[in-house]
């Protein structure tokens, strides 16, 4: 079964949806099941995580309601402010769902660089541990000394890092994002997305080997039994089509073993995200 572990729907709103700016007018509009479910058909991909894009909790719900009612959607990383003195109590009751596996925090747009670092915050990634929730890493490559400091903290939490912690690829910038992944891939718990890649390269005139220095560096440092494959859609829409961004990765994997393959392109996101 293949799995695209990270994908993202949403009705758009101008305002809320501020990030999608003028250079993004292809992803300006709604996007639903009903227009992803061909496209992973077309893919041979089987299923999709559906991940958080707004920080609400109406966002959660939308998402749940979302996957109540399609089957293709395994699971769901919400928000929900882990910094909330009642944590303990919201989280409770997202575990009735049996869909939501997990929460996400947009960290990557928080201006303190050790955001993840945070007392409050930090009690509630505590507290997902109960409840058997994952939690999603997304930053920028800026913050990952502070991502260093904070997976040491949680040795049991079952910790991912979404689109390899968004390497400039249009820049070429590799070796101090590389010597930090190295450092954080040392912590078995922690598992990466090969994902979000094309929307960190050139939108107009990438190609498949400016990836491959970023793609080799995490396969070394993570192993195949912690990669995990994710589209990113529809964000990548703005600088690729649903067949190359998942080619970028099939093309990249292609010599390891067929059970290695698998685990990338499935296998490690059912079992990080108990699917």
């Amino acid at each position: 079964m293949v799995i695209d572990a990270h994908q993202h729907f949403w009705q758009y709103d101008p305002v809320r949806d501020a990030w999608i700016d003028e250079s993004m007018e292809a992803i300006r509009r709604d996007f639903y099941p009903e227009d992803l479910a061909p496209v992973l058909a077309e893919n041979g991909v089987h299923g999709c995580v559906a991940v958080q894009a707004d920080q609400s909790a109406d966002e959660t719900a939308f998402l749940l309601a979302l996957a109540d009612k399609h089957d293709f959607i395994k699971g769901v990383v919400g928000w929900t402010d882990l910094r909330a003195e009642n944590i303990d109590e919201q989280l409770a009751q997202y575990a009735t769902h049996p869909k939501l596996k997990g929460f996400r925090h947009i960290v990557q747009g928080e201006p303190d660089n050790r955001f993840i670092l945070g007392e409050h915050f930090c009690r509630g990634i505590k507290a997902l541990a109960k409840h058997q929730f994952t939690y999603d890493i997304l930053v920028y490559p800026k913050q990952l000394p502070a991502v260093e400091e904070f997976v040491q903290q949680f040795p049991e939490q079952p910790l991912i890092i979404d689109h390899l912690a968004k390497p400039d690829i249009k820049a070429g910038e590799l070796d101090a994002w590389a010597a930090h992944m190295r450092r954080i891939a040392q912590s078995p718990n922690v598992y990466c997305k090969l994902s979000g890649m094309v929307t960190e390269a050139d939108w107009q005139q990438w190609e498949p080997a400016h990836f491959r220095p970023f793609l080799e560096v995490t396969l070394d440092a993570f192993g195949a039994n912690r990669l995990v494959y994710g589209s990113d859609w529809p964000v990548c829409l703005v600088a690729a089509r649903y067949h190359e961004v998942k080619g970028i990765v099939t093309d990249f994997i292609s010599t390891l073993s067929t059970s290695e393959q698998e685990q990338i392109m499935g296998g490690n996101a059912r079992s990080f995200y108990h699917l």
